[in-house]
C-alpha cells in the first residue's frame, strides 16, 4: 500500500498576515529537481468562513534558471453551486490542492521560483479588490507523477 505523501517532493506553505494584499507577491523557491522525473505541481489554498467567494483568480509567474518567466491567470473553484466550501477540514478552515501543471520536467539546472499573487475583482468592475479576506495561508507542492 502506498500513501499519497509517498509522492511528496516539496511542500511549504505562506501565513497570509489578516489579508491577502492585491500587490502582494507570496514566493516559494523550489529545490533542485532530477531533471530525468516528471512532476505535478498543485497550489494549495487554506481559507475560512471570511472568504466570500465561490471561485479565486491567481496570477502565478514561474521564473526559470535561464531568467525566462512564464505567467498564467489561474481560476479556481472554492464553493459549490449550494455554497459549500470544497476543500477538506472539520472546522471553518479548509484546504483546497488544487493543479497547477502535470508531467512537468526541470530540465535547466539552477533555481526555479514560483510566485502567485491575487487578481480577484468584482463581477462588473475594472479594479481588483485590494483586500481579500479569508484566505490564511498559500502552499506550493510537488510530487513525482510516477513514483520514482
Amino acid at each position: 500500500m502506498i500513501s499519497c505523501d509517498d509522492k511528496q517532493v516539496f511542500d511549504a506553505y505562506q501565513t497570509v498576515s489578516e489579508t491577502w494584499e492585491m500587490d502582494e507577491k507570496i514566493s516559494f523557491n523550489l529545490p533542485e529537481l532530477d531533471s530525468l522525473q516528471t512532476y505535478n505541481l498543485f497550489i494549495n489554498i487554506r481559507n475560512n468562513n471570511s472568504y466570500k467567494f465561490s471561485n479565486l483568480f491567481l496570477i502565478s509567474e514561474m521564473k526559470f534558471p535561464n531568467g525566462k518567466v512564464v505567467t498564467d491567470t489561474l481560476e479556481y473553484q472554492m464553493a459549490a453551486p449550494g455554497g459549500e466550501w470544497l476543500g477538506t477540514g472539520f472546522s471553518d478552515l479548509k484546504e483546497n490542492k488544487l493543479w497547477y501543471k502535470e508531467n512537468i520536467r526541470f530540465i535547466e539546472k539552477g533555481s526555479y521560483t514560483i510566485t502567485l499573487q491575487h487578481a480577484m475583482r468584482k463581477n462588473g468592475e475594472t479594479n481588483g479588490i485590494r483586500v481579500l479576506e479569508g484566505i490564511t495561508d498559500i502552499g506550493f507542492r510537488i510530487e513525482y507523477a510516477q513514483n520514482p
